[in-house]
């Protein structure tokens, strides 16, 4: 499938969003949308990747830069000084601004000629993977793919409570991967993720992957394992088909 890319400017008050934007050449008819979000290393090759391959797929799908307020135009590769930076701007976010920011990409897809409105998909990768559960108690989210986000047990930015403490108002289906190699999420804070999401009855799906480390999706990374992300992707495909 043919698509088209472009950088476009996602409007949230005084702030302009940087994002990717990709979606198929032929949108003659209204298309699902999902919302691409980034790791600590910015909008990179990788999450542009992410965000093409899902085009390709038959979705519009849009990559906004997270760290708009902290770094504007940062993109890092995988070094141990590029995941320093990255950490730092991390832990200057604030849960309410991601928030506010995703909803604001929410609207921009919606004011697009040639996407459904009747609600969009998520999908985040490490930090990402993270922001997406949080953002998953958004009303417009329908469904969510979060790739090891470490700390949703423990930490939230700039919150007083964990994100694991939001769980209650996801509204729409989540499905979590983990690689069970992952010492930033080991597995007793998996199963506890797996138990709040059964305690509100929240529509799930908890994927572990045995030999699969932290960054295991991501093929620019010494992590990556080929069976582990081919099997999750195949598995996030049969999801946005509920879009």
């Amino acid at each position: 499938m043919n698509i088209i890319t472009s950088d476009v400017n996602i409007p949230n008050q005084d702030l302009l969003i940087k994002s990717f934007l990709a979606h198929p050449e032929d949108n003659t008819h209204p298309l699902p949308a999902v919302i691409v979000v980034q790791e600590i290393f910015g909008v990179n090759d990788h999450i542009k990747d992410v965000t093409c391959r899902l085009a390709k797929e038959g979705y519009v799908a849009i990559a906004p830069a997270i760290y708009q307020r902290q770094a504007p135009n940062f993109s890092a590769g995988y070094t141990s000084k590029d995941i320093e930076i990255g950490r730092v701007y991390k832990n200057q976010t604030k849960a309410a601004e991601l928030l506010s920011d995703i909803q604001s990409t929410i609207n921009y897809l919606y004011q697009l000629p040639y996407v459904k409105k009747t609600g969009v998909g998520t999908i985040g990768f490490c930090f990402g993977g993270h922001v997406v559960y949080l953002t998953a108690t958004l009303s417009d989210i329908r469904v969510t793919a979060s790739f090891y986000g470490a700390g949703i047990t423990n930490w939230c930015p700039n919150e007083k409570n964990a994100t694991i403490t939001k769980t209650k108002d996801i509204k729409g289906k989540i499905w979590c991967f983990f690689g069970e190699k992952d010492a930033s999420i080991p597995l007793e804070q998996v199963s506890s993720i797996e138990l709040e999401l059964q305690k509100h009855n929240i529509d799930h799906q908890i994927f572990t992957y045995p030999n699969a480390d932290h960054g295991f999706f991501c093929d620019r990374r010494g992590s990556y394992h080929e069976q582990s992300a081919k099997d999750a992707w195949d598995k996030v495909l049969r999801l946005f088909k509920n879009l």
